[in-house]
C-alpha cells in the first residue's frame, strides 16, 4: 500500500521527483581516523570516486542503498520450522536472491534492473528453482531481456579434489617448465633471458609458493629446473654447483636470487625450524 501510494503521489506531481531523490540521498557523511587525529564528518557529493581507499567504502554504501530498496518487494524466505532468512544477500557487487515465491523473485529482479540502472550479466549468473524438494527446470528467470541460465544448464565451479592444495604444487611445476621453455625460445639474448627469469618469472612463482602450502620438495624441483636454464644462458659449465651460483662471499658474485632462499626468507615458520636443529647459535638462550 505504501509503495502504491508513493508511486501515485510521485507520478501525479504531488511530490517532486528531484526533491524525493534529494531527500533520499542526502546526509551521507564520512569521517577518517588515524593514529594522531580524527577528521570531522565530511558531506559526500554526487560524483564518481576512484583511485583512492575511500572508493570501496562508497561503493559498498551505494550497494546497500540499492539492496535495501529492493528488499521491500519480497518478504523473508521461509526455511521451514519457523526459520526464515532475508531475501537478499550480497558481498560487494555479487548479489544472491532467495525467495519463497516465483513472482517475488521476478518482481525483485525487475525492481533491481529498473531502479539501480546497472549493467547486469545474465551469462555469469545462475538460477535454481526448487519445488517440493525437486529441481524445477521449467522455471526460468530473465534480466536485461536475457535468460539467466540454470545451474543444470551451466554448472558453476564447485570445490572437489581438484581444488586441493596438493595439486597446486604440480601446477606450479608445470607453470615453471612452460615459462622457462617460452623464455628459452624467445629471440632475446641470453643475458636478457636471465633478466626475464629473475624479475618476471621468479616473482610470479613466488606468489604461488607463498600463498599455497607447497612442500619444499616441490620448491627444490622448481629450483633445479631454473638452475639448468640459468647455467645454459650464462654459458657456464653444467657441473657448476648451486652454491657457486648464489654464493655471496665468493670473489665473483652473481646478482641473482635463488627461489629456495626467497621462500626460506619469506616463510615465517623458517626461523622456528632452525630452533629444532642441533646448531649452537640457533638454539634459544637458556638465560632467564
Amino acid at each position: 500500500m505504501a509503495s502504491r501510494l508513493t508511486k501515485y503521489l510521485t507520478e501525479n506531481g504531488y511530490i517532486n521527483t528531484s526533491v524525493q531523490k534529494g531527500c533520499y540521498f542526502s546526509e551521507f557523511r564520512i569521517g577518517l581516523s588515524t593514529n594522531d587525529y580524527t577528521t570531522i564528518w565530511i558531506n559526500l557529493e554526487v560524483r564518481i570516486a576512484s583511485g583512492c581507499t575511500i572508493s570501496p567504502t562508497l561503493f559498498v554504501m551505494a550497494m546497500e542503498v540499492i539492496l535495501k530498496v529492493a528488499e521491500g518487494s519480497a518478504g523473508p524466505a521461509s526455511q521451514g520450522g519457523g526459520c526464515s532468512m532475508p531475501p537478499l544477500k550480497a558481498f560487494k557487487d555479487v548479489t544472491t536472491i532467495i525467495c519463497s515465491k516465483e513472482d517475488e523473485t521476478r518482481r525483485m529482479l525487475t525492481r533491481l534492473e529498473s531502479w539501480c540502472r546497472m549493467e547486469f550479466k545474465p551469462k555469469t549468473s545462475r538460477s535454481l528453482s526448487i519445488r517440493r524438494g525437486k529441481v524445477d527446470e521449467a522455471t526460468t528467470f530473465t534480466v536485461a531481456e536475457q535468460q539467466i541460465p540454470t545451474v543444470s544448464q551451466e554448472p558453476v565451479r564447485w570445490y572437489d579434489s581438484s581444488m586441493k592444495v596438493t595439486r597446486r604444487g604440480d601446477e606450479t611445476i608445470e607453470l615453471a617448465s612452460e615459462s622457462l621453455l617460452a623464455i628459452n625460445k624467445c629471440g632475446l639474448q641470453d643475458k636478457f633471458k636471465t633478466w626475464c627469469l629473475q624479475f618476471m618469472l621468479i616473482p610470479k612463482l613466488l606468489w604461488r609458493l607463498l600463498v599455497y602450502d607447497i612442500c619444499f620438495t616441490t620448491v627444490e624441483a622448481i629450483e633445479a629446473k631454473i638452475n639448468k636454464y640459468t647455467r645454459k644462458w650464462l654459458k657456464v659449465h653444467p657441473g657448476l654447483s648451486d652454491v657457486a651460483m648464489y654464493c655471496r662471499k665468493a670473489k665473483l658474485k652473481l646478482t641473482m636470487k635463488s627461489i629456495l632462499e626467497e621462500i626460506n626468507a619469506a616463510n615465517p615458520d623458517y626461523s622456528l625450524c632452525w630452533r629444532n636443529q642441533m646448531i649452537p647459535w640457533s638454539k634459544p638462550s637458556s638465560h632467564p
